[in-house]
């Protein structure tokens, strides 16, 4: 099977051509050779780069009956994807009944091939993290032993092995290059050796900085959205997500460690246990240490484990010791050493026990995932049947979770009925009560995908341990920040199909307008159309007021291009510069014929201040977070699509901050040397945007006004009984869970004159992860904040750090000089997946300071 890109059809074209020209046979009868003789090196002695990884995957296809290959899309700097195939010859010839028959099944619908297309499953992913980079290299030697190893046959009669030799190749070669630049002839087993320290930002994440293995659900980078669209073609029964940790840790192998979420099935536990116990069995008799049922859980639905596990496969993250820190040889505890070598075989080994257990157990695993659907798409789901999302003055996010939802193949209908419901309401945390208008959707819980609406729609996620690997709170209301219900009973009634509510009409631009137009702020679309307008070169002006004309209300915030203010444009391109950005988002800007309005400040007034196109610079490098950094650069360069300069840390203290309107901090740990210029840029008329740990940087410099939030001292004097307080060893993990947060979802109140807050109502709910707070400041305007007795709307939080939640600062802007401090602690940009928050980051950048 080859469905090729026109990059990766036309690298393969020339490798077959030249095959064919040496006069050799693409036919199971032609010699497959071993990684080994493939390369030119023996595995294990060198980290191999990914365009031989893909050479060597084609070979193999090229020259075995039992592999085929899919190139299903390419990398943001242009390496290709693809998966191998592997199966018997016989089922090769019935690949496409084999796919459409599960496809059935994971739909509730029947099959029609029979027994002939009850075939396990089983997706392997490899180096979804970079430098995790010893799976790659035991692709290559699992490929190898499926496609020759007749003992094998067998196995493939009853099965479908598809393999991803690389989900991260951007962040694998990053680390593959690195390392083969600075390693000797020899490795050098020394942990301060500088083949084991990786530089800034490490060979983890992708193009963008972005961790994939978080992306499974959200979907924000180019590999998951590619990845994902060929992996719901096929829906396996077993995925295995390939990783690496630290070089001291043995072995980790399903079952995995609690807390399970509540969806995950009898069978799936059970199987995946039976899985690990054949795992064991291996690594028993080669002497190898393993660990299961610890740290790695099953709740966050955004990992390689769980997105499939909530899609009815048998999930499993595999973690072997090495991680960037491992290099080709590393000294680690027992003065014992660590190879490459040691660490691909451990991987290959794992790789074909599941291939063993979902082939030997083919029948009972395809058995199991076709109740898994049909029973979803039977029974309620959770605490709720289904729930509403009404659309009227919230289109724009409703249509972005619709998308998102569809993506998923969740089944949203818009309804047509004028029913009145109870529910719980998202919005208040309360149950309430509401009358559907035409339009509105409904989502049911008796679906097939019925898991997958119950784990991300679910207000409150319930937890059988505190102790968990992540985030614990992410109701996908509070992410797009819309009015929603659950309800405890099915709504019943009819649907109409396939429905969208655009947004203030359809995409609208009317060039007869001669005074000027006007965009409405409410939307996420409206700061990428306005970022266009800037980068075009058009100027603008906002009304830090809300007013009316012609009849109709705008918002604070809203958008007034005029003919006038743009001298240098011709009808023509002030018309064609307009109309792209409103086309590109299908925004609608609504025609101007006089600055004259009826409730509000005139156009010409100072209330309506001119928006010049803002010169960002973003700091990078050493001391910031890689990812957050990655974050932000992801928000300007691809969702904003807004011209920045990246600065590196190690360069800032030589920078003409002048040539800068604002400056953006990602989260980090920033050195004081890096940030001590920023203070006299502010004064002099700059903003500073301050985002998650970089808030604490600038609270620690006596130059900001923010300042750290911290636990009241005990009075020894009014607690006399010292001995309720002595610690206990035994206890320590219940110690550790009382100042815990992973990451949960509070209600923020919000002031909704000033321009950070614009297009948002007077709540927001913010993604709070960690236990560092911040105090409401003294001096300045607390935009965003928790009040007292504030406890999350959904996930989990220690005890003891409830008290300093209460009377937080969630977003701030603090005056200094001529300039502006932003802080936003609860970083509105965290995995880019938090839709709610990407409009205030663009209030901070245009807005404020104005």
């Amino acid at each position: 099977m080859r469905n090729l890109s026109a990059y990766t059809n036309h690298i393969l074209m020339k490798r077959m051509l030249l095959l064919a020209a040496m006069g050799l046979a693409f036919t199971a009868q032609a010699q497959v050779q071993s990684p080994e003789a493939f390369l030119g090196y023996p595995l294990g002695s060198k980290f191999t780069y990914h365009h031989r990884i893909v050479a060597y995957y084609e070979h193999v296809a090229a020259n075995s009956d039992r592999v085929s290959l899919e190139y299903y899309g390419q990398t943001n700097e242009g390496r290709p994807l693809l998966v191998a195939y592997v199966t018997s010859p016989q089922n090769h010839q019935n690949l496409e009944q084999i796919r459409e028959d599960n496809l059935k099944r994971s739909r509730a619908e029947s099959p029609n091939g029979g027994e002939a297309t009850q075939k396990a499953l089983v997706w392997l992913s490899y180096n979804v993290h970079g430098n995790e980079a010893s799976s790659s290299e035991a692709t290559m030697l699992t490929l190898y032993t499926l496609a020759t190893d007749a003992s094998r046959s067998a196995w493939l009669n009853n099965s479908v092995v598809i393999m991803d030799p690389c989900i991260n190749p951007d962040g694998r070669d990053r680390y593959a290059n690195w390392y083969n630049q600075v390693a000797g002839s020899q490795s050098n087993i020394a942990h301060d050796a500088w083949e084991h320290n990786e530089p800034w930002p490490g060979g983890r994440p992708n193009h963008y900085l972005f961790d994939l293995n978080r992306d499974w659900a959200w979907q924000t980078q180019v590999e998951s959205q590619q990845r994902m669209k060929l992996y719901r073609k096929w829906m396996p029964h077993v995925h295995v997500d390939f990783h690496e940790q630290g070089i001291n840790s043995p072995y980790y192998f399903a079952p995995a460690a609690e807390p399970f979420h509540e969806a995950i099935t009898q069978f799936q536990r059970e199987f995946q246990t039976r899985i690990g116990e054949n795992h064991a069995r291996y690594f028993d008799e080669n002497g190898w240490l393993y660990f299961t049922k610890e740290v790695f859980d099953l709740l966050y639905p955004s990992y390689g484990d769980t997105y499939p596990t909530f899609n009815g496969a048998i999930g499993m993250t595999y973690e072997q010791a090495g991680h960037g820190m491992g290099g080709l040889a590393v000294s680690i505890e027992g003065n014992d050493t660590l190879t490459l070598l040691d660490r691909l075989t451990h991987h290959h080994t794992t790789g074909l026990s599941t291939v063993e257990v979902a082939a030997t157990n083919h029948t009972e695993l395809v058995d199991n995932f076709t109740r898994y659907f049909s029973s979803n798409a039977n029974k309620a789901q959770g605490d709720y049947q289904g729930y509403v999302i009404p659309v009227e003055g919230q289109e724009d996010k409703v249509n972005a979770l619709v998308s998102f939802l569809r993506n998923h193949e969740i089944e949203v209908y818009p309804r047509t009925d004028g029913k009145s419901i109870r529910g719980f309401d998202y919005q208040t945390g309360r149950d309430g009560s509401y009358t559907m208008k035409r339009g509105d959707y409904y989502i049911p819980g008796n679906q097939p995908q019925g898991a997958m609406v119950r784990v991300l729609m679910e207000p409150r996620t319930k937890l059988s341990t505190n102790v968990t690997y992540d985030i614990t709170a992410w109701a996908l209301p509070y992410v797009y920040g819309i009015k929603a219900y659950g309800l405890a009973e099915k709504l019943g009634g009819s649907d109409t199909g396939e429905g969208r509510v655009e947004a203030a009409g359809a995409p609208y631009f009317d060039k007869a307008a001669n005074y000027g137009y006007i965009l409405p702020w409410v939307d996420l679309k409206d700061a990428q159309v306005l970022a266009g307008w800037l980068a075009g070169g058009l100027q603008v002006r906002f009304a830090e007021k809300g007013f009316e004309q012609a009849n109709k209300r705008y918002p604070a915030g809203s958008v007034i291009v005029l003919r006038a203010d743009n001298p240098n444009f011709s009808r023509e391109a002030f018309d064609e510069a307009l109309a792209a950005p409103l086309n590109k988002y299908r925004r609608r800007a609504y025609t101007s014929n006089s600055g004259w309005v009826t409730k509000g400040h005139d156009f010409g007034s100072g209330e309506v201040k001119v928006l010049q196109a803002p010169r960002i610079a973003v700091l990078g490098g050493e001391g910031t977070s890689s990812l957050s950094y990655g974050e932000t650069w992801y928000y300007f360069d691809q969702i904003l699509q807004y011209p920045i300069t990246r600065i590196h840390t190690a360069d800032a203290d030589g920078v003409d901050w002048s040539k800068y309107d604002v400056v953006v901090m990602p989260e980090g740990y920033y050195s004081q040397g890096g940030t001590e210029g920023l203070a006299n840029f502010v004064r002099r008329g700059g903003t500073l945007i301050a985002l998650g740990d970089a808030v604490g940087v600038l609270a620690r410099s006596e130059d900001y006004g923010i300042v750290r939030k911290t636990a009241e001292e005990e009075d020894d004097d009014k607690n006399p009984n010292y001995a309720e307080r002595l610690q206990v060893y035994g206890d320590r993990e219940g110690d550790f869970l009382e100042r815990f947060n992973p990451g949960s979802i509070f209600e923020a109140h919000l002031d909704t004159s000033h321009p950070l807050a614009f297009g948002y109502g007077n709540r927001y709910f913010t993604m709070r992860t960690g236990g560092t707070t911040y105090e409401y400041l003294e001096d300045g305007w607390n935009v965003g904040y928790l009040d007292k007795g504030a406890s999350p709307r959904s996930g989990y939080v220690g005890k003891d750090l409830l008290p300093l939640m209460e009377e937080s600062l969630v977003m701030g802007v603090e005056d200094m000089g001529r300039g502006t401090v932003v802080y936003l602690p609860d970083n509105p940009l965290f995995r880019a997946f938090w839709r709610n928050g990407h409009l205030m980051v663009a209030n901070a950048l245009f807005f404020v300071n104005k």
